[in-house]
């Protein structure tokens, strides 16, 4: 299985190109904290290139800038090439196929204000949210009140109605 999933910030904005048969292609790297600090207590990064194809591509070129946190769902790939010095090159880059955008357009103004892009998340089953949205983690639900008593009539029920 050959499955990655990232979530981090971009480190320039989208580029958005086309290939010969016309079909759009755009390159990001995706800065993602890792989970430990270094000897020093710095927390450092890792900067992963990402490569988007078609309407996705022109989406991200679109719509998201430097400095914007995206969940990126896709594939490791490798490849290699002559440089023009004639040297093999090596290039191992993640293959999207789903590039989610984590925050609104105006949410990333503290970006530069902190080297950690999770500061300003909660961490909610399976999702991601930024704290200035309201969580619905702490929501109160009256469980007293039947949900079903705008249906009418009542269901009786007996034992033998039961499968087990």
């Amino acid at each position: 299985m050959n499955k990655v999933i990232l979530i981090g910030r971009l480190t320039k904005d989208p580029e958005l190109r086309y290939t010969g048969s016309n079909r759009a292609v755009t390159q990001i790297t995706v800065a993602v904290n890792r989970t430990f600090t270094n000897q020093n207590g710095e927390r450092e990064a890792d900067f992963i290139n990402v490569v988007i194809w078609d309407k996705q591509a022109e989406n991200v070129a679109k719509y998201l800038t430097k400095g914007r946190l995206v969940a990126v769902e896709g594939r490791i790939q490798t490849r290699n090439y002559d440089n023009n010095e004639g040297k093999k090159v090596y290039v191992t880059e993640v293959v999207a196929l789903s590039v989610q955008f984590l925050e609104s357009k105006g949410s990333n103004t503290n970006v530069n204000n902190s080297s950690n892009p999770f500061d300003n998340m909660v961490d909610t089953p399976n999702t991601y949210a930024p704290i200035d949205e309201p969580s619905k983690q702490n929501e109160t639900v009256d469980v007293s009140k039947d949900p079903f008593e705008s249906f009418g009539q009542s269901i009786d029920l007996s034992d033998d109605d039961l499968p087990f």
